[in-house]
């Protein structure tokens, strides 16, 4: 075929998937209304139909999920309706750097320990129920065959494979890691293994958890609730210290109770430890440290190495004039020591200087776009109980105290201080703060580091005695 008539081909497909797209919105937009297809829908496209899937896309992760959260049975229904041969549908999230005529669009959400691919996002699973549990969505590059796995996460990996094949001794599985070392991934591939091999298995974020809980008491359906929940062979549940609510948290324990003592798997993503959890319920803490509590430890080196290059390889698909020289690699795999995401930014950091430059960069040139990278990379993250515990023992009080509603003047100060400390040294709100010292108000935090604050001001020993607090806590 010549490139004239190739070329008019192309213009065929695209009219022609353009007309799709026309008839398939004025649909949308009747069924749906002009304010919410206004709202949701006015950037939906249509990619290609192929094997009887329909491929639409969006331009961002978070269109995507609220449709797939809200509109995606009405969207699949009226696919199936309005698109000829069209059996299921497909929504991603479009780069909008990557179009092409009949090419996948790049997903623009970043996987956390896995190589991005050019496989798109499927759907979230459907909701058992307008009363039931509305399910997380799911990442399909989150696998387990695109887990990179070390000496720092191969405990946690192999009883993740293990979970997913069968029911297992380990229950529940409680995984534990810092930010960007790949709990999320790890929980996520789980949830896809066991789909594949035909149990039920529902993720959820602690957040939706609550949402699906709250939204259950209004619409009086608690009932259908539980019984979504207590009707799965395996309930993941991540990010569980933003568990909050005295009811949310008495159904979160009677759930996992149920699921466990009828012989259902039960799995937790965390960023710490069952006992630091101050904010949950005693019987919860018990529970979860019952099982098999496993961390993901910080990455090693070489393992940083295999990201980064991962990582490169993957950026590479999109922009095949990128290249980095592998002194460079080894130097951004030796600095950035924190997590999976700063080796993430590091390698956007070196696409965009060699974009701009228009040549591959030198280790000097390389260390220089990754600088605010590698000052991060030493900073030790202190926990509130260390602090808490480090200014009990340092004022000859207990911890006990310090969390009690004791107003003696030798308490107050070391509670106001270690307060003080717990907002300058973590990245903890105001109420979190107060939560995790004995459940006090945000404003009981704000006037305790503004009164320590004015203390320090006019009094250099205890400007002293807060530094040489400062220096044991990050030491």
């Amino acid at each position: 075929m010549s490139k004239a008539n190739t070329q008019k081909a192309l213009n065929g497909v695209a009219c022609s998937r353009a007309d799709e797209l026309v008839k398939f919105c004025a649909v949308l937009r009747a069924e749906l209304g002009d304010a919410i297809y206004s709202s949701w829908f006015t950037r939906l496209e249509l990619d290609r139909v192929a094997e009887g899937c329909a491929f639409l896309s969006v331009p961002t992760k978070f269109l995507k999920s609220w449709i797939c959260a809200h509109y995606y049975e009405k969207l699949r229904a009226i696919a199936l309706a309005q698109l000829p041969g069209v059996t299921d549908i497909c929504l991603s999230v479009r780069s909008a750097s990557f179009s092409l005529v009949g090419a996948e669009a790049e997903p623009a959400t970043e996987s956390r320990i896995a190589p991005r691919s050019q496989a798109p996002i499927v759907a979230p699973a459907r909701e058992p129920s307008s009363a039931g549990v509305e399910t997380s969505a799911l990442d399909t590059r989150m696998n387990f065959s695109s887990f990179l796995v070390s000496k720092s996460n191969q405990l946690a990996f192999s009883a993740a494979q293990e979970i997913s094949r069968s029911s297992s001794i380990y229950n529940p599985l409680y995984i534990h890691a810092g930010v960007g070392l790949g709990k999320t991934h790890l929980v996520q591939a789980i949830a896809q293994a066991a789909t594949v091999a035909g149990r039920n298995a529902l993720y959820l974020t602690a957040e939706k958890f609550m949402y699906s809980f709250v939204s259950a008491l209004k619409s009086q359906n608690s009932l259908s609730f539980k019984d979504s929940l207590r009707g799965i062979d395996i309930l993941i549940v991540d990010d569980v210290q933003f568990l909050q609510g005295k009811a949310v948290q008495q159904e979160f324990c009677h759930t996992i109770n149920a699921l466990i003592d009828n012989g259902r798997q039960v799995v937790i993503a965390c960023d710490r430890v069952p006992n630091d959890l101050e904010n949950l319920d005693e019987r919860i803490r018990s529970r979860l440290a019952g099982g098999l509590c496993v961390e993901i430890h910080s990455l090693d080196e070489e393992l940083r190495l295999r990201i980064v290059e991962a990582r490169i390889a993957a950026t590479k698909i999109v922009q095949p004039t990128f290249e980095v020289a592998p002194s460079v690699v080894s130097m951004v795999a030796t600095m950035i020591r924190t997590n999976g995401r700063d080796l993430d930014g590091a390698v956007n950091r070196l696409l965009a200087h060699t974009t701009l430059v228009g040549s591959v960069l030198t280790v000097e040139q390389a260390e220089n776009a990754i600088r605010d990278l590698i000052r991060h990379r030493e900073a030790k993250r202190v926990k509130i109980e260390d602090i808490q515990k480090l200014v009990a023992t340092h004022f000859n009080v207990s911890r006990a105290d310090i969390l009690s509603s004791r107003r003696t003047a030798n308490v107050v100060k070391p509670r106001q201080i270690a307060m003080y400390l717990a907002k300058i040294l973590t990245p903890r709100s105001l109420p979190e703060i107060g939560r995790r010292f004995g459940g006090r108000d945000h404003t009981t935090v704000l006037h305790a580091v503004r009164k320590i604050d004015a203390l320090v001001a006019k009094d250099s020993a205890l400007k002293r005695e807060l530094e040489l607090l400062k220096q044991l806590l990050e030491d």
